[in-house]
């Protein structure tokens, strides 16, 4: 007798893609009585506040950007997630700031007082890179070797609790050496705060700083030299070689952990040469400075497409971006702008979790 056949029903859309639908539609009618209200209705900003609020979200986006794709180098080799990556920055930005703080005290000219943070002071910026990237890079690689290589072969979730409990002991590490007090970055007179280029937009200036245009120029240096090196040298070969497959790898005479190093150590390098941007743009820095811009380029990297570094890039961006438009263009609170930026974490999660650009994995999923 020949068996029945039982299939599901069709033409059934199951419940959890009904609720997707139903919250989609929801969401997109919010936002679009929001923007409609205050940019028709009310018409609170001017055409060049619209501006100042995308230059900042440019900026803003810029070092997430440069902080997310630490988080998706070490995501598509180890398929985990190095939460300790804020801290790592934060240390970065501390290093700068006593480079800065060490040149601001050499006299050199005892006659106007003119000192060797201001008398020379591209060297003075480039030796704080090149001292935050260096200690980031260390602490980078010491967290592999202490905190993540000895449970390589654990269940994820036993790394990724190491990640926390790293991210803990660095914040609380730093609140013991450097107290907890906030401390302002001194920078050098041609990389003031208040400084910049002045546009005139419907009537209003707005003005384009130094440390801004400073900031995401070198961030999107950043982001194409590690993008080169990832593709076009020996070493960025090896990477995706161990990220496609490490067994093989090693078959090939690849040196699987001393590449796994090296991505730590750069995925550090460039946490620290965001956390020492940070210090010059925003100008204050404290033990707890690295969480909440770890989180949000954490963020970015889902957004983008985790383990995709152009995604990391175009999910920095358009965060930093809507967050700092966000809050206006919705019509609420500036102080909610952390809301928007978890927000759209969540609504990433649900709608698309492999990202704007898609999810590159060390390994196939199960």
């Amino acid at each position: 007798m020949a068996e029945l056949e039982i299939s599901k029903p069709r033409g059934r859309i199951p419940t959890f893609r009904v609720i997707k639908i139903i919250i989609g539609v929801l969401f997109l009618v919010f936002v679009s009585w929001r923007l409609f209200t205050v940019l028709v209705v009310e018409d609170i900003y001017t055409p060049a506040t619209w501006v100042r609020f995308g230059i900042s979200g440019l900026v803003i986006g810029g070092v997430y950007s440069v902080i997310a794709v630490g988080y998706t180098l070490v995501y598509g080799i180890l398929f985990m997630i190095n939460f300790a990556h804020g801290e790592v920055m934060m240390l970065g930005a501390f290093a700068g700031y006593f480079v800065f703080e060490a040149f601001n005290t050499i006299v050199v000219d005892p006659a106007s007082e003119l000192n060797f943070l201001n008398a020379y002071p591209w060297l003075a910026v480039l030796l704080a890179f090149i001292v935050g990237m260096s200690v980031s890079m260390v602490i980078g690689v010491l967290l592999e070797k202490i905190a993540y290589r000895p449970l390589r072969g654990a269940p994820r979730l036993i790394p990724l609790i190491s990640a926390i409990g790293a991210s803990i002991f660095l914040q609380n590490a730093a609140q013991l050496i450097f107290g907890p007090k906030r401390r302002i970055y001194i920078n050098p007179d041609i990389l003031s705060r208040s400084a910049g280029w002045t546009l005139n937009i419907g009537g209003e200036e707005v003005i384009v700083t130094y440390t801004g245009v400073f900031t995401f120029v070198l961030s999107i240096l950043l982001m194409i030299g590690l993008w080169m090196l990832v593709q076009r040298t020996r070493m960025g070969r090896a990477m995706r070689a161990v990220a496609e497959n490490k067994e093989t790898a090693a078959l090939m005479g690849i040196n699987v952990d001393g590449i796994i190093s090296r991505t730590f150590a750069i995925s550090g390098a460039l946490a620290g040469a965001a956390g020492v941007m940070w210090g010059i743009q925003n100008g204050i820095i404290y033990h707890y400075v690295g969480f909440i811009p770890g989180l949000k380029a954490f963020t970015a990297a889902v957004l983008g497409g985790i383990g995709n570094i152009p995604g990391a890039m175009v999910g920095g961006l358009f965060l930093g971006v809507v967050e700092s438009v966000g809050p206006a263009a919705l019509g609420i609170d500036f102080q909610l702008k952390d809301v928007i930026a978890f927000s759209i974490l969540v609504l990433v999660l649900i709608f698309r979790p492999s990202g704007i650009l898609g999810e590159v994995l060390s390994e196939e999923k199960v």
